[in-house]
């Protein structure tokens, strides 16, 4: 059997060092295995690789998009930042059409797109890093420039392709 398929959406260079910054600072250490990221499809089956491949790169053929880091969202045990975009949604739900049957129901359900900074931590922990990072939170725009394409390895991902927005 094939590992299965990561995809992200691959965010500016600031945005995602800022974000593994945090990460790096709040994730239990034996937990962190992989950086920043925002998942689209966290497991599709690795035996599509070569049809997932061609949709990436057809969805990646558009310009870049603006994506609002929106809020901070209490996970129960971490924090995420919350991420807006029509854009990312209606790329994202065409990928989801595509490949429907072979999503996970946690891919099948997705919501909307995030960056967790924290988890599995205490209840408490959490949130105390919630209301600190929420105190003078503001809502900012960063640049998604392209889907990345990784393979899970039992924890930490292999980098299998990017696709830039062009």
């Amino acid at each position: 059997m094939t590992a299965p398929l990561v995809v992200t959406l691959l965010l500016e260079e600031r945005a995602r060092a800022r974000f593994d910054q945090l990460r790096s600072r709040h994730f239990p250490a034996d937990r962190l295995v992989v950086g920043a990221h925002v998942t689209l499809f966290h497991a599709v089956p690795g035996e599509h690789e070569d049809a997932v491949r061609a949709d990436l790169a057809a969805a990646a053929d558009r310009p870049g998009i603006e994506v609002e880091v929106a809020g901070v969202r209490l996970l129960g045990r971490g924090v995420a930042y919350d991420l807006r975009s029509d854009d990312v949604t209606d790329l994202r739900t065409a990928l989801a059409r595509r490949w429907a049957p072979w999503l996970t129901r946690q891919d099948a359900q997705w919501r909307h797109p995030h960056v967790t900074v924290q988890n599995k931590v205490a209840p408490a922990a959490a949130q105390a890093l919630h209301d600190d990072l929420a105190a003078d939170f503001e809502p900012y725009p960063v640049a998604a420039e392209g889907l990345g394409l990784w393979r899970y390895e039992n924890g930490p991902w292999a980098a299998v392709a990017r696709y830039p927005f062009s």
